[in-house]
């Protein structure tokens, strides 16, 4: 049995996993230590039994005894010294890397990174080949990748490989790729140690699958919008200036698509003085063959995106700090870039013979909340578009609407009114969507149940409330079915 393998045995064996780790530390603890403060832990976790020293070891990145260690990781300690994952004095033993348990998808794993910088103010420069464990951006891209079962995948820039640990688990053959030596070791360390097969390879963006094509491409790739100047941090720096790491991705990955295939991307972009970001981000996509949701979900000025990233890199209060930071908004002058967009562009290739089909490119701001996962109403998005481009008006007529299980409406108005002054239908999963309706939509929602046609129920609205303008109703139709108010 090899050494990775027996650590998983004695990690399962002190029951490290996260609801047993949550369990120890209590909420208290456990909150500071997000706050990256580990002293509530330290105070957790003074029993020596092997969990505590687990977490103590890797967690709260505190040297352990020797015999505590051995007790917790039997006849392992020398060997993970040798691979590079603890080292050892005399009397102790201290952590090189982090491994942490991570819940998700119903199901248990452990993940490798490189150890958090940070802790209880200590420094946080990091080096340029650093490998982030479990982050916000790795978490969110997970809750937002779409979970259909699939022959093929590829993670773009995999990082420690939390997104081919999450694909590993509905694609039968995941393609892990990334620039970054070390990152490949700890996503090859991750693959084994919870069991998984991966197919791990070194190399820049799209070269290491040229000519290959997946049924789900994902990937967090490194968006930082920066002049790519000065030490270059390899999980957050391309080496590209201001979003053209983004733009090639978005470009390129069509062709890396099985047709019905689907890219998703996490990224920043840049929002440009004079020019709506969504004119911009629309021309990176294909005329043809694609259909693409965009989804604004936070717009950060230049001078919060610039303190966000020198902080990140462990720059604040260094000697040149505001040297760097000046020179980073004197970029952007010169870019015209006035501020930065962050959110998630969705890609899905036409089915077989669609490729000359015109594209459908959606993009939109929405900053309210939405429902997590969000995977499955991505899914179900691109199923949509691609049902009512296959319907023409008199294809959609004859449809058999059904109002979707998750709409509710609701009416305001004064007290004792007749009428009400609104109505608003509103989505209780997905986006989470609100729309105000007139009485005519109204009563199309309230009576589709899949018994009747469009043109049946139109006609029959018509004959209690007036007459019906059926060409721009059919154009709301299409609105709402295209939101998921309505099944067609």
């Amino acid at each position: 049995m090899t050494t990775i393998a027996r650590l998983r045995d004695a990690l399962t064996a002190a029951d490290y996993s996260y609801a047993g780790v949550s369990a120890l530390l209590g909420p208290t603890a456990h909150a500071a230590l997000g706050r990256n403060e580990t002293t509530p832990g330290l105070r957790a976790t003074r029993g020596g039994t092997p969990l505590e020293t687990l977490v103590r070891l890797w967690l709260l990145q505190t040297p352990v005894p020797l015999d505590k260690a051995e007790q917790a990781l039997p006849g392992l300690v020398d060997e993970l010294c040798a691979e590079g994952i603890l080292e050892r004095s005399v009397a102790e033993v201290a952590a090189r890397v982090d491994l942490r348990p991570y819940g998700a998808d119903d199901r248990d794993f452990w993940v490798f990174g490189d150890l958090t910088p940070g802790l209880d103010g200590g420094p946080s420069t990091v080096g340029p080949d650093h490998v982030l464990g479990i982050s916000p951006a790795a978490t969110s891209l997970a809750e937002l990748t779409v979970r259909d079962r699939a022959g093929s995948a590829l993670d773009l820039g995999t990082g420690c490989g939390v997104q081919s640990l999450h694909l590993a688990g509905h694609v039968g053959h995941v393609v892990a790729t990334d620039v970054n030596t070390r990152a490949l070791w700890m996503t090859r360390l991750n693959a084994e140690l919870n069991g998984l097969e991966l197919d791990v390879r070194e190399g820049s963006f799209f070269e290491p699958v040229r000519g290959e094509r997946f049924d789900l491409v994902v990937t967090n790739p490194p968006f930082v919008i920066s002049p790519a100047t000065g030490q270059r941090l390899v999980y957050r720096d391309s080496g590209l200036p201001g979003d053209e790491v983004v733009e090639h991705i978005v470009r390129t990955v069509p062709a890396h698509l099985n047709p019905g295939g689907t890219a998703q991307i996490l990224a920043n972009w840049a929002i440009r003085s004079g020019e709506p970001w969504q004119e911009r981000l629309a021309r990176w996509f294909p005329a043809s063959g694609v259909d693409a949701w965009v989804v604004q979900r936070e717009v950060l000025d230049t001078a919060a995106y610039v303190e966000l990233w020198l902080k990140d890199a462990g720059l604040h209060g260094a000697g040149d700090y505001r040297e760097r930071y000046d020179t980073w908004l004197s970029w952007f002058d010169e870019q015209r870039i006035e501020a930065v967009g962050f959110g998630w562009l969705n890609l899905r290739r036409h089915h077989q013979g669609g490729d000359a089909t015109s594209s459908g490119v959606r993009l939109e701001e929405w900053r309210w909340e939405v429902e997590q996962p969000l995977g499955r109403e991505i899914g179900a998005h691109f199923d949509r578009v691609a049902r009512l481009r296959d319907l023409d008006d008199q294809a959609l007529l004859a449809s058999r609407p059904r109002l979707a299980l998750d709409v509710v409406q609701e009416t305001l108005g004064p007290a004792g009114a007749e009428d009400p002054s609104q109505i608003v239908l509103r989505r209780q999963t997905g986006m989470r969507r609100a729309r105000q309706v007139d009485t005519v939509t109204s009563a199309l929602a309230g009576a589709a149940d899949g018994d009747l046609t469009l043109g049946q129920l139109l006609s029959a609205i018509g004959e209690l409330l007036g007459e019906v303008d059926v060409p721009s109703r059919l154009g709301e139709v299409r609105e709402l079915v295209g939101e998921g108010f309505l099944d067609v």
